[in-house]
């Protein structure tokens, strides 16, 4: 379905709206993965993805190196930045976990903002090139359509293969109790703060394509709001479930894009759905529509009775 979902479009608007549901099913794949399973929230994912998007875009444009390599340095060094400070950050709970991470979230946006001679401040960074292999430039909606799902679907399968090991059993023992997770042998604390360097470096990898999909970025991109849409994404998708991610991202892509026609009315639209969502299917789309289905075949087999 992936293959040929952006073959009728021929490109343009909607394969652009396609390729944004790739990127961002990746970042909540990555906060879901942290959320989810290990159960520490995070309201500091658009750092990361920033980070991701920055660093690639100021390598290439800069220092003129090869994309693909930046792409994968910077992976790394967010992921390595993450791990350093989970440590201290992931000592906390609560609301007093999300507030840290909302503070890293909002320094890492002023710094995007302040250091103007390397990232351009407010006005944004431009001319970023884009991705290529040899004389091959994905330089064409179509193109980039392949590209970001070509990562997606990876970032799909690698965390499909974590939930269902030994790793992902631990992490929803320290989900369900933590102290209980550590009187079973599970070493919690660094646990929690590999799944968050993980998350990072998926969101890192997301904010790379992005840079190079769009050839330009802003410290608008990253804000707040971005990572709240990434915690909705997860939470309406579905806690704990990697294809509820991707449901999740699907849903709030297209969603304000459909809304577009009703102008100063899809703000109602859009809230009315959340609320009647998180009321009725509180465990998201991936274990609300097959309940809802469950519901509906008793009813209708009685009709026909």
């Amino acid at each position: 379905m992936v293959v040929v979902a952006p073959l009728p479009l021929a490109g343009g608007y909607l394969t652009n709206v396609l390729i944004f549901v790739g990127i961002n099913g990746m970042l909540a794949l990555g906060l879901n993965l942290l959320l989810g399973y290990a159960g520490q929230i995070s309201l500091g994912q658009a750092a990361f993805f920033g980070l991701g998007a920055y660093g690639s875009g100021v390598l290439t444009t800069q220092f003129a190196l090869n994309p693909w390599l930046a792409m994968m340095l910077v992976a790394v060094c967010v992921a390595a930045f993450a791990f350093a400070v989970g440590f201290p950050v992931l000592r906390l709970k609560g609301h007093y976990l999300a507030m840290a991470t909302l503070g890293v979230g909002i320094i890492v946006h002023i710094a995007f903002n302040e250091t103007i001679d390397l990232t351009g401040g407010p006005s944004g960074l431009s001319g970023i090139p884009n991705l290529s292999i040899g004389s091959f430039s994905f330089d064409t909606d179509l193109k980039n359509y392949y590209l970001v799902w070509g990562f997606a679907l990876v970032a799909i399968l690698l965390s499909l293969n974590l939930v269902n090991s030994r790793v992902g059993r631990g992490l929803r023992a320290i989900h369900d109790s933590e102290v209980a997770a550590r009187v079973m042998g599970v070493n919690a604390r660094l646990m929690k703060v590999q799944v968050f360097a993980l998350s990072a470096f998926i969101s890192a990898i997301a904010g790379s394509l992005y840079c190079h999909v769009m050839t330009f970025i802003s410290p608008s991109s990253f804000g707040f709001h971005v990572s709240v849409e990434l915690l909705t994404m997860v939470v309406i998708g579905g806690l704990g479930s990697v294809y509820g991610s991707i449901l999740g991202a699907l849903l709030l892509t297209l969603l304000p894009e459909m809304l577009r026609a009703f102008q100063d009315y899809d703000i109602i639209f859009y809230g009315l759905l959340l609320v009647s969502m998180t009321i009725y299917m509180p465990g998201g789309l991936v274990r609300g529509i097959p309940s809802l289905f469950r519901r509906l075949m008793p009813a209708r087999g009685s009709e026909n009775a």
